[in-house]
């Protein structure tokens, strides 16, 4: 039973649409889950740090930071999943999921990337305000995975 002062989570979905490559090329480089920094244009590092809780990385631009655990992954079904453990960013209870889709369920050309969330309310935020956070950086993060796979090839 729900108490009665329990604030509701938030929640969210963002997708983006990759028109030439195959789910197959794109998830390996999501599947990476230290090197978010070279697709995601809202960060400039990440890293994997030490911790015995499992994968642990550190991710950061200027004047924001966060720790993320891996909590779940699924290689064949191509999916992530992972929680904020620390920030500055105002995150508390933050569990995220990224999920790459082959379109009309081939592994043909086009695929597309779904990236959902759920966290308890953020302060000066917004629901609406971090889901198109999410989606931009979502959106920009297709275009840089889009542009590495043409040059690779």
């Amino acid at each position: 039973m729900e108490e009665a002062n329990e604030i509701p989570k938030w929640e969210g979905k963002a997708t983006a649409k990759l028109l030439r490559p195959t789910a197959s090329e794109v998830w390996p480089l999501l599947e990476d889950f230290c090197t978010l920094h070279k697709w995601l244009p809202t960060i400039d590092t990440c890293f994997k740090v030490v911790d015995e809780d499992g994968l642990v990385r550190h991710c950061a631009s200027e004047a924001q930071w966060c720790r993320e655990r891996l909590t779940g992954m699924d290689p064949a079904e191509m999916w992530l999943s992972y929680e904020v453990v620390d920030s500055n960013m105002g995150l508390n209870n933050y569990k995220s999921t990224m999920k790459v889709v082959p379109i009309d369920g081939g592994d043909g050309l086009g695929c597309q990337i779904e990236w959902s969330f759920e966290t308890d309310p953020v302060q000066g935020l917004s629901c609406e305000d971090l889901a198109k956070y999410v989606g931009i950086g979502l959106q920009g993060m297709a275009l840089n995975l889009e542009r590495a796979l043409e040059s690779a090839f």
